[in-house]
């Protein structure tokens, strides 16, 4: 046994779950009755194991190094086990290093957030397969967080619930002009239409889905009260802003350079006394631009080219900046932790199908993105937040039960009601 394979061994056996690896020649290094049983097909993924670099591990299944057996929520029990340190930590620490840091972060964001490049960048993601996603979403295709107001509700009926606390949030009203940046398949867009009577514009980067929710319009017979743009959001026209305005799943897409340019369109698109409710991804910690052990830059090749994880008090401090005020955060961590793990259980019942409609590498990647999410949700590494905000019209009335200077009430039992 080479001094590699033995730092491996030892490194196993200190991990304490029973977790097995076979080494090409067919030597088996573990526990005796393994949960998860690693197949190397070659030594290269050794060292990467061995160093808890479980973002190399999965670059190595992706790419057929390496094959497992069992399920992946076992997978990742184990992958967790593995890093050996906290990956929201990740990034040296000191003065001097911090700066440079930023310079260097702010320069890639800066070259990664172009028109061109996020039109590229979301059609890479979003245009894989509308079938393939249709095998793991709900029958809406709602790809965020759903929201499980009650424990017994099914992934369906908790992105409905989704769906109606976005709504009842910002208040919408018959007749108002709402705008859906980066609207997906649609799913916000025609509950907001069909349920609150909204006039509803969407805008998105995918043809895929810009074709979808334009069929879905048509066949609702939805033609003038919800439109869909293939868009990008700095294009959008400012001469009739709009009453409400939802951001769902997207700033995470902007850049942290763009989001101070990202909220100050906002403020301009939205009518003075209008809610905006952002909804989306948040780092787990104010320390990291992404999550360490390699699993940032698996993401970021494979799954979210120019994703980019800021923690809630930056979003929430840029979007003050910008004149929009923070009337409500609500924390959904948990929630996002349990959509994952639905979705990876429908992806998981139906892997034959979804070879056919993409290729193995995509389904290798999308296996490991969806547990692995779900395993840094529920650990807190990555966090979801939805920030609902108002633009003040300066309107100060005294005794009045209005909030902040907007349609925002005293208090926020208009959510729940």
């Amino acid at each position: 046994m080479n001094p590699l394979e033995r730092t491996l061994e030892q490194r196993v056996d200190a991990l304490g779950v029973p977790m097995a690896v076979v080494l090409p020649g067919g030597q088996r290094l573990g526990h005796a009755q393994p949960t998860v049983t690693i197949r190397l097909n070659e030594l290269s993924p050794l060292v990467h194991i061995a160093g808890g670099q479980v973002g190399r591990v999965a670059q190595d299944y992706v790419e057929g190094r390496l094959d497992f057996d069992g399920t992946v929520r076992d997978l990742m029990a184990i992958a967790a086990t593995l890093i050996p340190d906290d990956p929201t930590r990740s990034e040296p620490t000191g003065a001097p290093l911090a700066w440079w840091r930023n310079i260097a972060r702010a320069a890639r964001s800066r070259a990664r957030h172009s028109t061109e490049a996020d039109a590229q960048q979301i059609q890479f993601h979003y245009d894989v397969s509308d079938d393939f996603y249709a095998l793991w979403l709900d029958p809406r295709r709602v790809y965020s967080c759903a929201y499980f107001r009650e424990g017994s509700l099914s992934l369906a009926k908790a992105q409905e619930a989704k769906l109606d606390h976005i709504c009842r949030k910002l208040m919408l009203r018959e007749g108002e002009r709402f705008l859906d940046i980066g609207a997906g398949w649609g799913g916000l867009l025609m509950w907001a239409a069909q349920h609150y009577g909204v006039r509803a514009h969407g805008i998105t980067l995918s043809k895929n889905q810009h074709a979808h929710v334009n069929r879905l319009i048509e066949n609702s017979g939805l033609r003038g009260r919800v439109t869909m743009e293939l868009r990008d959001y700095r294009e959008l026209p400012e001469d009739e802003p709009y009453d409400k305005i939802a951001s769902v799943g997207m700033f995470e897409h902007v850049g942290h350079v763009q989001l101070p340019a990202y909220f100050d369109k906002i403020h301009r698109l939205l009518k003075p006394g209008g809610l905006l409710m952002n909804h989306g991804i948040t780092a787990g910690s104010t320390r990291n631009a992404q999550l360490g052990a390699g699993m940032g830059d698996f993401i970021e090749r494979y799954i979210f080219p120019g994703g980019e994880l800021l923690h809630v008090s930056h979003v929430l401090k840029v979007m003050s900046e910008s004149a929009l005020e923070p009337v409500d955060a609500e924390n959904l961590r948990p929630h996002y932790a349990r959509t994952l793990w639905a979705w990876s259980a429908a992806l998981e019942s139906q892997l034959a199908k979804a070879r056919e409609l993409t290729g193995e590498s995509v389904v290798r990647a999308y296996r490991l993105y969806l547990a692995g999410s779900a395993m840094c949700f529920e650990h807190g590494w990555i966090s979801l937040f939805q920030m609902l905000a108002a633009r003040p019209d300066g309107n100060v009335v005294r005794g009045a039960m209005r909030g902040a200077q907007s349609a925002f009430p005293f208090n926020r039992e208009y959510m729940y009601r």
